[in-house]
């Protein structure tokens, strides 16, 4: 029988990637919507060798609502950390884009809010001179650059816009469901058409994951500092380092009550994200010693540049106090190269700690580097948490502990060293 018949038509190039199948892991997710965002972060962190869709820089839509401002906007946009958007509500992100244009369309007609980007202040007097835009004169739009409504009125419909968002949308859904069935009835087949249309958008804003969760940390939680440049010449002196700073690498540990302890190590070149260089480690030697663990990531991490063989990033940062940074440097000391400079940073109190000092440097919360060292430290968090998470739900679905089925190792794939 032939090769691609007895696999069940997979064809040459898949029936060739059957070989290399070790094992099957599961993560268990809510729904699709997760299912999706879950993929596109794992395909980003650790790029594995057969995916060509998700690698791109491409990220889900956020909804941006500017409450900061005398009237807000509403707007649909990728970048929620830009200035426009930085103190407003910001929903998402949505992974069907198509349906939440079409939601934010539909209700506008409801809760008429503008989304123009005109810089509408209460107190501009010119205003009431200014002619509205069509969306005001078709009902979509109450029109705050032209004084046609208050700011107060403005700001209850805007609420009651971020309450529609936040609930379940059961009456209003219930409402269009019935006037969709009197349109079938009535042989009003477009009508009934579109009110399903605008039910199904309505229903897809469910499908939207949680910033806390940090699904897209490139848009999200890397927008902390505006100049790289600046933070890496800043840190340069801060460390009194001859040399400029250009490679920098950080450490973290996460467990749970000592469950599953990973480690991290992401890398950042010229202050950017080299996604190709991070690594996520399985702790074997600990399960609850914060110490123990560093220590193993550092000796695995490290032997290879420790013996000669490669080179050391220009700063190591490790998450933590001074206890992280002795273990870390008690690591190193069983090399036989020491590399060139190693940090730890306290999340508390924001404190640097230097391994040739004593007393830690406490620098201002706008110094662009104490905002450079904590955009990589939470980012390795971010990485060491992400892994953990997919370990402990291996764990209570229970699929970490079947057997391999197959006796060959496993390539290794770039981003993964567990």
């Amino acid at each position: 029988m032939p090769s691609a018949a007895r696999h069940g038509g997979l064809g040459p190039k898949k029936v060739q990637m059957l070989d290399e199948v070790v094992d099957f892991d599961t993560i268990e997710c809510e729904g699709e919507w997760e299912a999706l965002l879950a993929e596109a972060r794992l395909i980003k962190d650790i790029p594995p060798p057969y995916n060509v869709l998700l690698t791109d820089d491409k990220t889900f839509p956020y909804l941006a609502i500017t409450t900061r401002d005398d009237f807000p906007g509403v707007y649909i946009t990728r970048a929620p950390n830009e200035a426009p958007f930085r103190g407003g509500r910001v929903l998402g992100p949505f992974t069907k884009p198509s349906a939440l244009r079409a939601s934010v369309q539909l209700l506008q007609r409801v809760f008429k809010f503008r989304t123009c980007e005109l810089e509408i202040r209460e107190d501009d007097p010119k205003r009431r001179f200014f002619r509205p835009c069509l969306l005001h004169a078709i009902g979509q739009c109450t029109a705050p650059c032209a004084a046609r409504i208050s700011k107060e009125a403005y700001r209850q419909d805007i609420e009651a816009f971020v309450r529609f968002l936040e609930s379940k949308r059961s009456v209003m859904l219930r409402q269009m469901q019935e006037e969709m069935e009197a349109a079938a009835r009535d042989l009003k087949f477009e009508r009934a058409a579109a009110l399903r249309d605008q039910i199904r958008a309505l229903q897809r804003l469910d499908d939207r994951g949680k910033r806390s969760d940090q699904w897209q940390p490139e848009t999200e939680s890397l927008a902390l500092y505006v100049d790289p440049s600046k933070g890496l010449e800043q840190l340069r002196k801060v460390l009194s380092m001859d040399r400029p700073v250009r490679c920098l690498e950080a450490i973290d540990i996460a467990h749970l009550q000592g469950g599953e302890t990973v480690g991290s190590k992401v890398c950042f070149v010229d202050g950017r994200a080299l996604k190709n260089e991070y690594r996520r480690y399985r702790i074997k030697t600990a399960q609850n010693d914060d110490y123990t663990s560093i220590r193993e990531v550092v000796s695995r991490r490290y032997r290879e540049a420790g013996a000669g063989n490669e080179l050391y990033p220009d700063v190591i940062l490790i998450d933590g106090g001074l206890g992280q940074l002795h273990a870390a440097r008690e690591a190193f000391a069983g090399l036989d190269v020491q590399p060139p400079m190693v940090i730890a940073l306290a999340k508390k109190e924001e404190l640097i700690y230097i391994q040739a000092q004593s007393e830690p440097i406490h620098l201002p919360r706008n110094n662009p580097a104490l905002k450079l060292c904590q955009a990589i430290r939470d980012e390795a968090h971010r990485f060491a948490q992400h892994y953990h998470h997919i370990l402990r739900r291996k764990k209570v679905v229970g699929e970490g502990k079947r057997p391999k089925t197959a006796s060959r190792k496993q390539k290794p794939e770039p981003g993964n060293s567990a």
